[in-house]
């Protein structure tokens, strides 16, 4: 099963769209973070969630 984990970014109504953009760009290149669900509520106040996966490296078994 794929575990991911989450992160909430919100945006005042003033930001420009260029501002959005760039930090969100930064998110994906250096946080390895992907778009989920952005949302876009009365007043002009926008938050967007981003996801990247969890990876679980398993453990060696030990050999006594």
């Amino acid at each position: 099963m794929v575990e991911y984990e989450y992160r909430v970014l919100s945006f005042e109504r003033g930001m420009s769209r260029s501002d959005i953009r760039r930090a969100l760009s930064a998110e994906a290149e250096y946080g390895q973070w992907e778009l989920h669900r952005t949302r876009v509520y009365l007043g002009g106040r926008m938050r967007t969630w981003l996801r990247r996966r969890i990876i679980r490296v398993p453990r060696p078994d030990r050999v006594a």
